[in-house]
C-alpha cells in the first residue's frame, strides 16, 4: 500500500528505533502458548472485521492514554500489530518513550497474517 511520503518517513524513522518481529515469530509464540500481550492497535471497525487469536484491543488513538491501566509493568512483553506494520511501529516507539522496555511491532501486520492463511477471530 502506498502512503504519503511524510507518513512513510515518519514510519521509517520509527522502525529504525524499535524492534520488529516477524509474523512467523508471532505465530510460533502463539502456537507455543508463550506468555506475552498481543495488542491490536487498529481502528475499532478493523478489529470488528477480524483480529489475531488471543489479541487484546487498544486502539491507536487511546493507546498512550490507557496502556498503563491495562499494562502497569514497564517490562511486560508486548507485541503490537496494525494493518501493515506502520502504525504499530509508531506505537511501539511511543511506548518506548513512555518507558516500556519489551515492546515490539509485528512487521507485515494483519494483512500479512491473513495472506499467510493464519487463523483469525471475530469474523
Amino acid at each position: 500500500m502506498k502512503y504519503a511520503p511524510a507518513f512513510e518517513k515518519l514510519v521509517n524513522d520509527a522502525k529504525a528505533k524499535v524492534r520488529e518481529v516477524s509474523i512467523d515469530d508471532v505465530k510460533k509464540r502463539l502456537d507455543a502458548k508463550e506468555a506475552f500481550l498481543l495488542v491490536d492497535i487498529r481502528e475499532e471497525s478493523e478489529w470488528a472485521k477480524g483480529h489475531l487469536p488471543a489479541a487484546t484491543y487498544i486502539g491507536r488513538g487511546i493507546l498512550e492514554r490507557d496502556i498503563e491501566g491495562k499494562v502497569p509493568s514497564f517490562d511486560a512483553d508486548i507485541v503490537l500489530y496494525c494493518g501493515g506494520g506502520g502504525r504499530s511501529a509508531l506505537s511501539a516507539e511511543s511506548l518506548q518513550k513512555m518507558g516500556y522496555t519489551r515492546v515490539t511491532s509485528m512487521a507485515g501486520g494483519f494483512r500479512g497474517w491473513t495472506e499467510r492463511g493464519f487463523p483469525t477471530e471475530g469474523v
